[in-house]
């Protein structure tokens, strides 16, 4: 995806290392909508189509949403004949000057609906970051500027906000064409202790997927920007997040009040934010058949009281006392020959990739384990001398691949997932390595032992017992382990010009 282009690329087949695209969509924004937003005062390079959704539908059908010189269009593309229309959940802003910060639905069945415009209640100068659908709801994940905190200023918390897939819009009284079952909860991840130390600042955050067979996300999230710089990954069990959603409500009774917990008993039937058809509300066929007193609640009541707790309590890894953030992740949940480990690589604003043993099931935050650290930015292919292009936007992880696709805002880079062959003949190395994707193979060497290879080879992830081996001649172990910093992989690269 680019400005104006759409690339479709096979990330099974190389040439020389490089992503050769072998076909590219092309579609610009008209002339009438580049000289209007230039009359609006963008600059004439912001007034291209920047392609900012796309979402294959099938094989011959993709889904495609576009800038368009800040007057956005989507466009389905197919191949077949047939077209398949869903609903389209989106968050954004919806003008120009970028202040409705807007989470909406479109198309399908129904008419549109949408978050209440200019609410700070309701969305505070919000960063989107994903959403994500599950059971009866889609969920939001993103960042905005806490108002149960404004009397200390401008903080961030991060957030997650569900609606009902069934919502049509309250009354023509109360919540017309807008949600009636939005509601949002702070997401806490920080370290426990005498004071708790805070990562407010959600960056980046995985679909839902099963951490030890429990539906959780995981996410990348950082200090405030005026504090000291910190990062730290934590993960969240969709249970927990669903429990919070039938905990207390949050009120503040005067603009210039402290904010505090809403009484269970006084709350109005049936519940707010509850789905029509479904639990409390399994009596009402639809939302607009909600009563004024449940709509006006909601209205003004879409925060949750207490925050959703992170897996264990506490961050699976933190990052403190570095110049950098880590900005962004990608969680493999079924590493190793097994399957039975997790390992995420996360990305880092100075162009770094760290690999992570994350010990899913510890109650000790240390037990988390830094595998790698791996220098991944390559200025000469990505075509960038600026240090803020080095940002590692998004991860993805491709199991069948073995791969990880690295994103920055001028090129995307492919790396192993492993890199056993660096421990070369050392046994020792090997093994202290705790490396799930690797193992000591009779013949003499560390290799990758692909998935369902149960046989045959020696590891050690949990503990890297090397007390039994000799010391490899000719090999610093010490720095193997303590300094894992080397030079990658030849990449897999797909650059272009960067033009945003």
């Amino acid at each position: 995806v680019h400005r104006d282009q759409v690339y479709l690329v096979s990330l099974r087949e190389s040439y020389r290392n490089e992503i050769i695209p072998y076909r590219k969509l092309t579609w610009r924004s008209g002339q009438t909508d580049r000289d209007m937003c230039a009359v609006k005062g963008k600059r004439r390079e912001e007034c291209h189509n920047f392609i900012k959704v796309l979402v294959p539908r099938n094989d011959d059908l993709v889904f495609i949403c576009g800038t368009n010189g800040f007057n956005p269009m989507c466009r389905y593309y197919r191949v077949s004949i047939h077209c398949l229309e869903g609903k389209l959940y989106s968050a954004t802003v919806a003008d120009f000057q970028a202040s409705d910060s807007v989470i909406y639905r479109s198309m399908g069945d129904g008419s549109a609906l949408r978050t209440i415009k200019y609410d700070s209640k309701w969305l505070k100068e919000p960063h989107f970051l994903h959403a994500a659908e599950y059971g009866n709801y889609v969920y939001f994940f993103y960042r905005e500027i806490a108002v149960e905190h404004s009397n200390l200023g401008k903080v961030v918390y991060s957030r997650v906000a569900r609606i009902c897939k069934n919502d049509v819009g309250g009354s023509q009284r109360v919540l017309e064409k807008h949600w009636t079952s939005f509601v949002k909860a702070r997401l806490n991840c920080s370290v426990p202790g005498e004071s708790f130390f805070y990562f407010d600042v959600l960056q980046s955050i995985t679909d839902i997927i099963n951490i030890n067979g429990v539906p959780s996300v995981v996410g990348v999230f950082t200090t405030q920007m005026n504090s000291i710089p910190g990062s730290a990954v934590c993960a969240f069990s969709m249970a927990d997040i669903e429990k919070v959603f039938w905990g207390r409500f949050k009120e503040q009774k005067t603009p210039d009040s402290v904010w505090t917990p809403y009484p269970e008993e006084k709350l109005p039937k049936p519940r707010p934010g509850c789905c029509a058809g479904h639990g409390p509300a399994a009596s009402f066929k639809s939302s607009i058949e909600f009563p004024d007193d449940t709509l006006q609640f909601i209205k003004s009541h879409p925060l949750m009281d207490t925050a959703v707790p992170s897996i264990g309590d506490e961050p699976w890894f933190t990052k403190t006392r570095v110049r950098y953030r880590l900005t962004a992740l990608a969680v493999d949940n079924e590493a190793g020959p097994h399957k039975n480990y997790t390992v995420v690589f996360i990305g880092a604003e100075s162009g770094v990739v760290l690999k992570v043993l994350a010990k899913t099931t510890s109650v000790s935050l240390n037990d988390s384990l830094l595998l790698e650290e791996i220098d991944v930015f390559n200025r000469a292919k990505c075509l960038s001398n600026r240090e803020d292009d080095k940002r590692v936007l998004s991860l993805h992880v491709d199991k069948d691949a073995h791969s990880l696709y690295v994103a920055f805002s001028s090129c995307v880079i492919r790396i192993p997932l492993s890199r056993c062959e660096r421990h070369s003949s050392c046994h020792k190395s090997c093994i202290a390595s705790r490396d799930p994707y690797c193992g000591w193979k009779p013949h003499g060497a560390c290799e990758r032992i692909p998935p369902g290879v149960l046989t045959g080879y020696e590891q050690d992830v949990e503990f890297g017992n090397t007390a039994h081996l000799g010391d490899c001649h000719g090999t610093d172990l010490i720095s193997i382990i303590s300094n894992p910093v080397f030079p990658p992989l030849p990449p897999f690269i797909f650059s272009y010009q960067n033009t945003s």
